[in-house]
């Protein structure tokens, strides 16, 4: 039987689930109207921008967790929403929709994911990061990301009259970016944040409450309850809008799940 003190963190980690998710879409749907502004192409901007914008809950999650000296936690969120992004979402959406994939995506950005998954298992194998291998890994991060943007600024002429399926609709509109998105972008950032405290404040709580290996909680519990909610909303647009993805909007889902999982292994553990 649940007693009333863990029902009440149950319920304050799902309200930090749902704030994380809330402050990730304004961060992103504001960040990419910016991406657009300076004629990111469709590509790029699955790969960086809307793969930066939506790992915001786990980078906040993984540095607070770090900063507060639970490591376990840390890496167990970074390597459980790897897992959950690239096998069970993209599974998941592929199963209702047809998904096609750039030819780049696979020949360059696939050899960029499985040498990150190498690198980054070979760092973790003695359980634990050193301050050097931290920056060896975030540089090659910075350099990628790099490389990226400067040789992914060829959009396409046209715009995908409808962007669903968990992409955020900014792709969709006008190419301007008002004081009013500015706003939006500070306002999902500090919800983001202060989100992020709470829930790894509540996770540790409970995990210590359950006797549970942190590692296991921070791996599991905390990405099934983020992204079923995720893959509710994307199975529900897919099997409304079609059987397949038009080419800009695979590109963008396809490229988004490749950039979370190199910013998972290479960002946030480094």
């Amino acid at each position: 039987m649940v007693s009333d003190g863990a029902a009440v963190q149950i319920g304050i980690l799902v309200a930090t689930v749902a704030g994380l998710w809330i402050g990730a879409r304004l961060l992103v749907d504001s960040v990419i109207r910016l991406a657009r502004r300076l004629g990111l192409s469709e590509l790029t901007i699955g790969l960086t921008v809307v793969a930066a914008g939506t790992s915001t809950p786990e980078l906040v999650v993984t540095a607070d967790a770090a900063l507060a000296g639970l490591g376990a936690i840390a890496v167990g969120n970074v390597v459980g929403s790897n897992i959950y992004n690239l096998a069970f979402i993209l599974g998941v959406v592929s199963l209702v929709r047809v998904i096609p994939i750039e030819r780049s995506l696979v020949h360059r950005d696939g050899v960029v994911l499985v040498a990150s998954t190498l690198v980054g298992a070979a760092v973790m194998f003695d359980r634990t990061v050193v301050r050097v291998e931290g920056a060896v890994l975030l540089v090659s991060f910075v350099a990628y990301t790099a490389y990226l943007l400067r040789t992914g600024d060829d959009p396409p002429d046209t715009v995908p009259s409808s962007v669903r399926g968990g992409i955020p609709t900014a792709l969709t509109e006008r190419v301007t970016f008002r004081g009013r998105d500015a706003v939006l972008l500070v306002l999902g950032l500090a919800v983001v944040l202060v989100s992020g405290d709470l829930m790894v404040e509540t996770a540790s709580t409970l995990a210590r409450a359950a006797v549970i290996q942190p590692v296991s909680f921070g791996s599991v519990a905390l990405e099934s309850v983020a992204w079923l909610i995720v893959v509710a909303g994307v199975v529900v647009a897919a099997l409304w809008t079609g059987r397949k993805l038009s080419r800009p909007e695979g590109a963008v889902f396809a490229a988004s799940e490749v950039g979370r999982w190199v910013l998972g292994l290479l960002g946030l553990v480094g």
